[in-house]
């Protein structure tokens, strides 16, 4: 039986717990991120629960934020790409928005809100210039990896309060993946990535609240073994979380949920997203994957 240490924003190790010979061995793979500095991001809107216009910002500190997100994946042995943000676009620094990539091939985003509509379009010429040349833009409203999760095997999407339940058959059909449709009923988790994250091919974690009943059920039956976030690990936005198949850069808050993981072999890496979460985000929100 051994420890379980975990890194906070510092790297000083925290112990959690203890593993037993059962444990799975954890095995990280690269992973290439596209990522957009918040360089524009303020609170001007309110297009989530999250979200008051009326509460001060600090784009410096947001910028302090995501830096060290991104230092964090780096540090992890990731890649990390970089969009130029744009002026007029706050939002624009929530990269896993504005694009699903499978094998190459891009579906971009549709976006709800008005305030975000030209983020697509920016992602979609990103996309062009960096050599991908199969991407097509939606006719549906979706707002990609928001609601749309690989797994590896399946393609979790949600719907509800953001993501048209007719663009999951239009991602079937553009990526060419088995879709697995699934139904958001909590406002405050108005995309699947803050009420789910992937952590292997086989093995999630969920908070089952957010979901409808006949969701659940599939989630149970698809995930009998699904590590299952409690509320307070879903109201800090843990579930908006990344894993590489070892790390699980998850936020600082996010206690509870970051012992269940290292009960299953992984290692937590905390991250402080404390002001970007003042819109409605947390690290996978800041995080596009780009599986090439």
């Amino acid at each position: 039986m051994t420890s379980v240490s975990l890194l906070g924003p510092g790297d000083e190790p925290i112990v959690l717990g203890v593993t037993t010979p059962a444990t799975p061995v954890r095995v990280p793979t690269t992973r290439r991120y596209l990522m957009c500095p918040p360089e524009y991001f303020t609170v001007e809107y309110a297009i989530n629960p999250w979200m008051d216009p009326t509460q001060p910002i600090s784009t410096e500190l947001a910028v302090q934020q995501w830096t060290e997100l991104k230092d964090t994946y780096e540090r992890l042995g990731h890649k990390v790409d970089l969009i130029e943000p744009q002026p007029g676009l706050p939002d624009m620094v929530f990269s896993a928005n504005s694009g699903t990539v499978i094998d190459g091939q891009v579906l971009g985003s549709r976006f709800r809100a008005e305030q975000r509509v030209p983020e697509a379009d920016h992602f979609r010429r990103w996309f062009l210039a960096n050599g991908y040349t199969n991407v097509v833009m939606p006719e549906c409203t979706n707002e990609a990896e928001g609601d749309f999760t690989w797994t590896g095997k399946y393609l979790l999407a949600g719907t509800g309060f953001r993501t048209d339940p007719l663009a999951h058959s239009e991602a079937q059909e553009v990526l060419g993946v088995p879709v697995i449709s699934l139904q958001l009923v909590d406002p405050r988790y108005y995309h699947l990535d803050v009420a789910l994250f992937v952590l292997t091919e086989d093995l999630v974690a969920y908070y089952p609240e957010a979901f409808s009943p006949g969701s659940q059920r599939v989630l149970r039956r698809l995930f009998p073994d699904a590590v299952i976030a409690t509320a307070e690990d879903a109201e800090c936005l843990g579930l908006n979380a990344v894993s590489d198949g070892r790390h699980v850069v998850l936020p600082v808050e996010a206690t509870h949920l970051a012992e269940e993981v290292a009960k299953r072999g992984f290692d937590p890496v905390f991250v402080d997203i404390s002001e970007l979460r003042k819109s409605g985000g947390g690290p996978k929100c800041c995080t596009m994957e780009l599986r090439d």
